[in-house]
């Protein structure tokens, strides 16, 4: 695979062990190499951003035991949950597609890594990354926070000044949206636009990108989802028009789309009641006023009633349409050209809570071209994606199948106890039927490594528990 070098990018690989860059005078620049053993993944890439960069090849390296030199956890509080480096139950490449994984339910987790300080100013800033949710998470963060260069990283937790969070967050049923949340001024704001995440337990590649005109777009899986102007999905200014305080809708103003025709009577003979006075009834001779009160007779429905009459309505001559209140230029807004420059960004973390763990984060990039980003994500998640999901359908099928089979079983036997009028269908026969004699564990093992290559075919993957836990 051939891909022409690009300026100006930086990636952070979940299990790389070294920072590498190729710098102006030609040379590989690198930092913290030797922590393991070192293999050219070929599709990944870095920028650091402010440095003599003149050109980045896509290069990323990558081991079973870097990681945890690259990263750091959060000693803020002692139950932060721990990350394992590892692929899942479905995937492309056992080895390839290793990512870092929750592994503890209902936790907190912090944990980042950092790189030399870069600002966007005047920049394009692509933030991407992917995660897979095939806990089939219920309830947490899936996103990553960007932090200014001033972080101590030992102590990171959910109030450590930072300034951009982004990606899915679920909480409930309808509770899934992409968080897109910009420091400006000290203060956080949460974009205005309701943008609905991935919810499934497949990958997903998540892409937010700023321009220096302050302008954004938001892609998962390599498709604009929305974009916009950061001034106007953002509240970071005051609006730029207002009401204005002195205007006042005329007392005459008409704004009544239809009316009563005023020209329209009630034709004389109407009858608008539903009961009436009983004609034929009499007063009880015996009746004294003086003591039950004046006489009023009973009632009967009315055989000519037509209902309460109304008027007709019509179209009003004079509607003069819905006021609108004028508006005027707002003295307090005032334009900020450095809306969404951040300046020494240095550290990418990730500051989450889940009730159910299993998230997997991968193939994080930071860089300032937006068609390099696509690339990356076409050959990292659009590499794998298809045969991921094909291999979770597969399980997915074999395991309803398993389910409907023991349901079957199950039934069976609840039938059996119901015909069994003589109680020969003792406790004792129902726990040896209930003992399954277990395969062996290299039996079962091997089977699942056939069935697993046979479904792969030249993909090359091995299915292996190989995690590496933090």
């Amino acid at each position: 695979m051939s891909v022409e070098p690009r300026p100006g990018i930086f990636l952070i690989d979940s299990s790389a062990t070294a920072t590498i860059c190729q710098t102006s005078d030609g040379q590989w620049a690198a930092a913290q190499v030797g922590l393991g053993t070192m293999r050219p993944l070929g599709i990944l890439a870095l920028n650091i951003g402010a440095g003599p960069l003149k050109q980045a090849r896509m290069l990323s390296l990558w081991s079973v035991d870097g990681w945890k030199n690259r990263w750091v956890q959060s000693k803020h509080q002692p139950d932060y949950g721990q990350f394992q480096l590892s692929a899942g139950q479905f995937y492309g490449h056992v080895e390839k597609d290793k990512g870092l994984q929750t592994t503890e339910d209902a936790k907190f987790y912090a944990l980042s890594t950092r790189f030399k300080p870069f600002s966007n100013e005047n920049e394009t800033l692509v933030v991407q990354f992917s995660v897979k949710h095939e806990q089939g998470i219920d309830c947490g963060g899936g996103y990553v926070k960007l932090f200014p260069a001033t972080l101590n990283q030992e102590d990171m937790h959910s109030e450590s000044e930072y300034y951009i969070m982004f990606g899915p967050d679920i909480c409930g049923f309808g509770n899934n949206f992409v968080q897109v949340i910009l420091q400006y001024q000290g203060k956080y704001h949460a974009n205005n636009k309701t943008i609905k995440c991935r919810i499934n337990k497949d990958t997903h590649l998540y892409t937010l990108v700023i321009h220096p005109n302050a302008t954004y777009a938001v892609k998962i899986d390599n498709e604009q989802v929305t974009a916009g102007e950061l001034e106007d999905d953002w509240a970071f200014l005051p609006p730029r028009r207002i009401k204005d305080p002195y205007a006042r809708k005329p007392r005459k103003w008409d704004e009544r789309l239809q009316i009563e025709d005023p020209k329209d009577k009630k034709p004389e003979d109407w009858e608008d009641s539903e009961f009436i006075p009983d004609p034929d009834a009499k007063k009880p001779a015996d009746w004294n006023e003086a003591i039950d009160g004046e006489w009023e007779g009973p009632l009967i429905p009315n055989l000519k009633y037509k209902g309460q009459w109304k008027p007709r309505i019509i179209d009003n001559p004079n509607y003069q349409g819905e006021w609108i209140h004028p508006e005027i230029d707002n003295p307090e807004y005032k334009p900020d050209p450095s809306l969404g420059h951040y300046y020494n960004i240095s550290v990418l973390g990730l500051d989450l809570w889940q009730v159910k763990s299993g998230s997997i984060f991968d193939n994080f990039l930071l860089t300032n071209d937006e068609e390099f980003a696509e690339e990356v994500g076409n050959k990292t998640w659009g590499i794998r994606k298809d045969v991921e999901k094909q291999w979770r359908e597969l399980y997915e099928e074999m395991e309803k199948r398993r389910q409907e089979e023991e349901a079957k079983k199950k039934k069976e036997k609840e039938k059996e106890r119901e015909d069994d009028f003589w109680g020969l269908h003792t406790e004792e026969e129902e726990e040896d039927e209930g003992e399954v004699e277990e395969e062996p564990e290299d039996d079962r093992q091997k089977e699942d490594d056939d069935n697993e290559k046979a479904f792969l075919g030249n993909n090359g993957a091995v299915h292996g528990d190989k995690k590496d836990e933090l």
